[in-house]
C-alpha cells in the first residue's frame, strides 16, 4: 500500500472503478482540478502499482454460464501446490483460485453452463488431478454482493 494518496487520489479511484471510461476532463470539471492534474494523478497511481490495468467487466449469465461454484481442494501432499496450481490453470473453467488456511490447501471458483458440464469437469478434470486427495463442491445460488474495494 502506498501512504500517499490523498483525498483527490481516492475520488479518482472511485469514479475509475465504477467506470474506467469517464474522460480525465469531466473528472477535472468535477473536482475543480485541471485535466493535466487528473492524468499526473493516474500515471502516479499507475506507476505505483495502484492501478493496474483497466478492464471490461462480463456478465457470465448472458453468456451462458448459468453455473457458479466453489471447490475446496486438500492436497496430498504441501508440495504438491505448484503442480496443482499449474494444472488447475490449463482449465478455462477455473476462473479464480485462491491459496488458503483452514479445511482446504486451494480454494477455486469455477464457472459452466450447466450442471452437467459441471460434473464432466470435476470427474475428468479436476478429480483426475492425481495430487489432490479430496475435493468439496459448493453451487452459488445467486451473488448478491459483486463490488470492488474502496479506495
Amino acid at each position: 500500500m502506498i501512504s500517499n494518496l490523498d483525498q483527490l487520489d481516492k475520488q479518482i479511484l472511485d469514479i475509475l472503478v465504477k467506470d474506467a471510461r469517464v474522460p480525465y476532463a469531466e473528472m477535472a470539471k468535477k473536482f475543480n482540478v485541471s485535466p493535466g492534474t487528473i492524468h499526473v494523478r493516474v500515471e502516479k497511481m499507475r506507476q505505483a502499482g495502484v492501478i493496474q490495468g483497466t478492464k471490461i467487466r462480463l456478465d457470465p449469465q448472458k453468456l451462458g454460464y448459468d453455473v457458479c461454484c466453489f471447490i475446496g481442494i486438500i492436497l496430498k501432499s504441501a508440495k504438491d501446490y505448484e503442480v496443482v496450481l499449474d494444472k488447475l490453470r490449463a482449465f478455462p473453467e477455473v476462473v479464480e483460485a485462491y491459496y488458503t488456511t483452514g479445511n482446504y490447501s486451494i480454494f477455486i471458483k469455477v464457472m459452466t453452463h450447466t450442471i452437467a458440464e459441471l460434473h464432466r469437469v470435476l470427474a475428468t478434470k479436476i478429480q483426475s488431478i492425481d495430487e489432490i486427495q479430496s475435493t468439496e463442491t459448493l453451487i452459488s445460488m445467486q451473488n448478491p454482493i459483486l463490488r470492488d474495494i474502496q479506495p
